[in-house]
């Protein structure tokens, strides 16, 4: 087992919730969580507690992102005008790796980081290999030619466990994002809460 799936399946256990939908997550078989002390008793979590919580759900969410680079786009969100939280959803919804999971060309956002940065990814024709650079409206993002026969991008393409969400529209191993989504568009498979997120850093 690599490094990244056992980070992925700690991040399940840790929070108590399968994160990304998966069959093969380990909360179904062991719903506390990793370690010698996972199976204590849980006391009531604090309001800090709470907010931790949910700033560590939506990072895991998008592949265990680090918390400079969190921090910066939460900045970004606040700047921006509108909900902040919904603008830190649309701002993540953006990255590349998201994208890329998003199209259904690799199974997991831990996977599409890798992807992006083994240099199989074209964006608007030209090789991108950096996971977070941000993809506009009308951008094209495609896998190249020699790499869509890879069995882990032919197995996620046609995997029925996620659908397309409407913002991307796929057409073979084309994938064009439409635009930034609303909060209520993005297929989370759980409780996502950025307004706690926004709680959290506005302390």
């Amino acid at each position: 087992m690599t490094k990244i799936i056992k980070s992925k399946h700690k991040i399940d256990r840790r929070l108590g919730e399968n994160l990304w939908g998966r069959a093969k997550s380990p909360v179904h078989r062991r719903e506390y969580g990793p370690g010698q002390h996972g199976q204590r008793r849980k006391g009531k979590l604090s309001d800090f507690g709470i907010q931790l919580r949910a700033k560590q759900k939506l990072k895991g969410y998008y592949g265990n992102i680090r918390e400079k680079q969190f921090r910066k786009y939460y900045a970004e969100a606040n700047r921006l005008k509108g909900d902040t939280g919904a603008n830190l959803i649309g701002i993540l919804e953006c990255r590349l790796d998201a994208v890329v999971y998003r199209a259904k060309f690799v199974p997991t956002v831990f996977g599409a980081r890798q992807f992006v940065g083994h240099g199989h990814v074209l964006v608007n024709g030209k090789k991108c290999d950096i996971p977070s650079r941000m993809i506009k409206p009308g951008d094209v993002v495609e896998v190249r030619e020699k790499s869509q026969q890879i069995p882990m991008v032919i197995e996620a393409y046609d995997s029925p466990e996620r659908d397309l969400p409407e913002y991307i529209a796929r057409d073979g191993f084309k994938a064009t994002f439409a635009r930034v989504p609303a909060m209520d568009e993005v297929p989370y498979p759980v409780l996502m809460e950025p307004n706690l997120v926004v709680e959290f850093y506005s302390r």
